[in-house]
């Protein structure tokens, strides 16, 4: 089975941004602040490789100001690691073995860090979380005790996880943002959410304010590289594919059943095969769960139309033109927890889980 292919496989299949038009202002910028060429073209080549990673996470306004941004991150970043290089030059002739870090430490900053963000949380989404999250109850047991629905929490849990990341950068370097515009712009990106994203403004912000010109890199690029999730952009028929195999790859690594495994594949390719046809783009992230269950969660979404009547849709042998539909109660049968989120106009969310049988 070939390799499934990451969100930054596809900058292709965009078709907005044009990564080679972007080398002539990214090797300026790097240029006025490194004087040896052999080094600047190494750090245009390492701009452009952050931003095809984070590419489809990007709308398509952002593009040139976050390879703007990058540039400058990656430029400080060498800077700084040769003042450190230059400060402990002299332990290159001391013999004796260097002290190692204090991983407890760290470990312990990283702690207060999470704790200090939970606490900026409503108490709401803190107890939703954390009961989700930690106690590993289901959306469907915790929207009737909430006295909502499986969808919005679904949603309210989106929203908490994207803005504890923001809090936690904050926490993490001691930071409070200098504007009241900085959070809203945070979020928008740590959500992914572009639509979101061009009613901040959220190119211009980056532009001028350092805090999150920094801390939108770690925001954008979440994920990059870790190996219990993959990301993938879906603008075509051959995505299809490409999500199920992602789904399968990952599955895999639990265990799941010859069974199990057909049943994520196709519930994976019933939605993003609607996405492709009648949103036309969006993406699938397919994620592994360790706590405290074992179980893989695929969240789908688009910004096409919507769906007028949710309830409608899930009901057997529904259509429609204007929205997802057709494969919903399909896909919802084969998973063990199923969400659906949509907004008129705005799009359409679905996150579906499947456990592990052993618990």
């Amino acid at each position: 089975m070939p390799a499934p292919e990451h969100a930054g496989d596809f900058p292709e299949r965009r078709g907005a941004p044009d990564v080679a038009a972007l080398i002539p202002i990214v090797r300026r910028i790097v240029a006025a602040r490194v004087p040896d060429q052999a080094t600047a073209d190494d750090l245009v080549q390492e701009t452009l490789a952050r931003v095809l990673a984070a590419v489809t996470r990007i709308e398509d306004g952002m593009v040139e100001p976050y390879a703007i941004v990058t540039a400058r991150n990656v430029v400080a970043s060498m800077w700084r690691e040769r003042d450190r290089h230059r400060r402990h030059q002299h332990r290159v002739v001391d013999l004796r073995p260097s002290q190692a870090p204090d991983e407890n430490l760290l470990a312990q900053e990283d702690r207060t860090a999470m704790a200090e963000a939970l606490t900026r949380l409503s108490e709401r989404e803190r107890r939703t979380l954390l009961a989700h999250e930690v106690s590993g109850q289901d959306t469907r047991t915790l929207a009737a005790e909430l006295g909502s629905t499986a969808g919005a929490v679904a949603a309210q849990l989106n929203r908490t996880r994207a803005r504890l990341r923001v809090e936690y950068l904050l926490a993490a370097d001691r930071v409070e943002p200098p504007t009241e515009r900085c959070r809203p712009v945070l979020l928008a990106i740590s959500s992914g959410d572009r639509r979101r994203q061009r009613e901040v403004d959220a190119a211009r912000h980056l532009l001028e304010c350092e805090l999150c010109a920094r801390l939108c890199e770690p925001l954008m690029s979440r994920g990059r590289g870790r190996e219990d999730e993959i990301r993938v952009a879906v603008r075509s028929d051959a995505d299809v594919v490409a999500a199920r195999q992602a789904a399968r790859e990952l599955a895999s690594r639990l265990d799941f059943s010859a069974t199990e495994l057909t049943e994520i594949a196709t519930a994976v390719s019933e939605m993003v095969r609607n996405i492709v046809r009648f949103a036309g783009s969006g993406d699938v992230l397919v994620e592994l769960l360790d706590h405290p269950r074992r179980g893989i969660r695929v969240t789908a979404r688009d910004s096409g139309p919507g769906i007028p009547d949710v309830e409608q849709a899930l009901h057997n042998g529904y259509s429609t033109n204007q929205g997802l539909g057709l494969g919903l109660p399909g896909a919802r049968r084969l998973m063990d927890e199923f969400a659906v989120v949509s907004e008129r106009d705005r799009g359409t969310t679905v996150t579906m889980i499947k456990w592990r049988g052993d618990g």
